[in-house]
């Protein structure tokens, strides 16, 4: 199959050429050795990158290679680099701001590197923060630690103000590291330096603990997620089988995606009931998940469930609210399910003990495992190529093992989510053994919690 860089799925019209600043005029200081060969590579896309192909065979589609290229576009000692973080926190982001200064300085030879604190109020004067220097000395260890040395925030901000800020510091490549909301954020900022005819590279690297940005098949940070999450799920089942009829109640993120959900599931045998935003599920009646439960007390005398924190949003009237990113504020499904289970099996008469573990803040601030932090080495470095080269408008990612160009408007084009037709989410059925299809059947919205 022919391989092309423009097709479209149903109403989704894919183009996955990068934007240039303009044709590169000087010799890169990279190793000759180390220089892209292939300018493209042809990646077969199936419905677990794309949904929109399921029930459809993979199509073929050409993206531009990661890294260094022969030619760059910016003047190394001339060009000055920012780093900005957004959004909640995930293992992994110190090593992609350690990655990204390390290969500026040290292959390329940038003046300096800034960094922008708290994400993008750190553009905007009226918050009053500090710029500050970022060189090999002040993040060679940052690595060993969670969250990000540089701070964060949630929130849109005027993208004018962010590029006026931008000329002001004469930044010539800007790395912003971020989710979805940073994503948007990035074409708002894209558009206001295309408008003013500035050349400025923006580069995005994704970030979310979700898992849940579209065509990154696995977001940086997703895998020590998982790996926490294992052991939240074993101190839970720990709990459960210490009593008769123990319950072990696990609530992991996943505000529209379940992945964290499914794959931790898959890692502990442990699990009983996992509970996904993708799936409704009923809370009573046959089939639902109070009548499962009490057959599984009878037959095993302990349970564990596993929830993502956006199932179950279906069983209430939602409230509207948004929070600084613009998410829709979530209902507490912990504090549904909770209630719902006491309530049940006090009715039926079995006596229980239920142990409820959130694990989330712990899971979002740990340093990055080896693995996570062999990836995150690699999207910094393929971010510094791609800036210095001149492309802009585009994210960096690892796409069936390929490093790749991704243009932002793949990547914002919707949120991720899981692919509840696919084999994937069979094995982890398989893997709890709880009834399907009839207990992920639609269940009437109530009135409130």
């Amino acid at each position: 199959m022919k391989a092309d860089t423009t097709f479209t799925i149903g109403d989704f019209n894919i183009d996955t050429k990068i934007r240039s600043l303009g044709p590169g005029k000087i010799r890169s200081p990279m190793p000759e050795a180390s220089l892209v060969d292939v300018e493209a590579v042809s990646i077969f896309l199936d419905s677990e990158i794309l949904d929109e192909l399921n029930g459809l065979p993979p199509v073929a589609a050409r993206f531009e290679n990661a890294g260094p290229r022969p030619l760059i576009y910016f003047d190394p000692p001339k060009a000055k680099c920012a780093i900005v973080t957004c959004g909640g926190l995930c293992p992994g982001i110190n090593d992609v701001i350690r990655s990204i200064v390390m290969e500026a300085f040290h292959k390329y030879h940038v003046s300096n590197v800034l960094g922008i604190r708290y994400g993008l109020e750190g553009f905007i004067p009226s918050f009053g923060h500090e710029v500050v220097e970022l060189t090999p000395q002040s993040v060679s260890d940052i690595h060993q630690f969670g969250g990000t040395v540089l701070g964060s925030s949630r929130g849109p901000q005027n993208p004018e103000e962010v590029v006026d800020a931008l000329e002001r510091m004469n930044v010539s490549c800007l790395f912003m590291i971020g989710g979805d909301g940073t994503m948007r954020a990035m074409q708002g900022i894209v558009r206001e330096i295309e408008t003013r005819c500035l050349r400025i590279s923006v580069i995005g690297i994704p970030k979310t603990i979700d898992n849940d940005i579209n065509f990154i098949s696995e977001s940086f940070g997703f895998e020590t997620a998982v790996f926490k999450a294992t052991e939240a799920i074993l101190c839970a089942h720990t709990e459960a089988v210490g009593y008769k009829n123990g319950i072990g109640l696990v609530k992991l993120m996943g505000r529209e995606s379940g992945f964290i959900a499914s794959q931790a599931t898959l890692a502990m045998k442990e699990v009983n009931f996992v509970l996904i935003p993708e799936l409704p599920f009923a809370l009573h009646g046959e089939g639902g998940l109070l009548t499962a439960l009490v057959k599984r007390l009878r037959n095993s005398r302990h349970a564990v469930i596993v929830v993502a924190e956006g199932a179950g949003q279906h069983l209430v009237k939602g409230s509207g609210a948004t929070d600084p990113s613009g998410n829709v504020t979530l209902a507490d499904v912990s504090e549904i399910l909770r209630t719902e289970i006491k309530n049940h099996l006090t009715a039926e008469g079995i006596p229980f003990s239920l142990k409820y573990i959130d694990p989330s803040y712990i899971i979002r601030s740990v340093p990055a495992n080896a693995n996570d932090k062999v990836y995150c080495g690699f999207l910094g470095q393929n971010a510094v190529h791609a800036a210095m080269a001149g492309r802009t408008n585009m994210v960096v990612a690892k796409l069936t093992g390929h490093y790749v160009h991704l243009p932002l408007e793949l990547v914002t084009h919707k949120r991720r989510h899981m692919n509840t037709q696919s084999a994937y989410w069979r094995a982890v059925l398989d893997s709890t053994g709880q009834p399907e299809p009839v207990l992920f059947s639609p269940a009437p919205v109530q009135t409130d919690k």
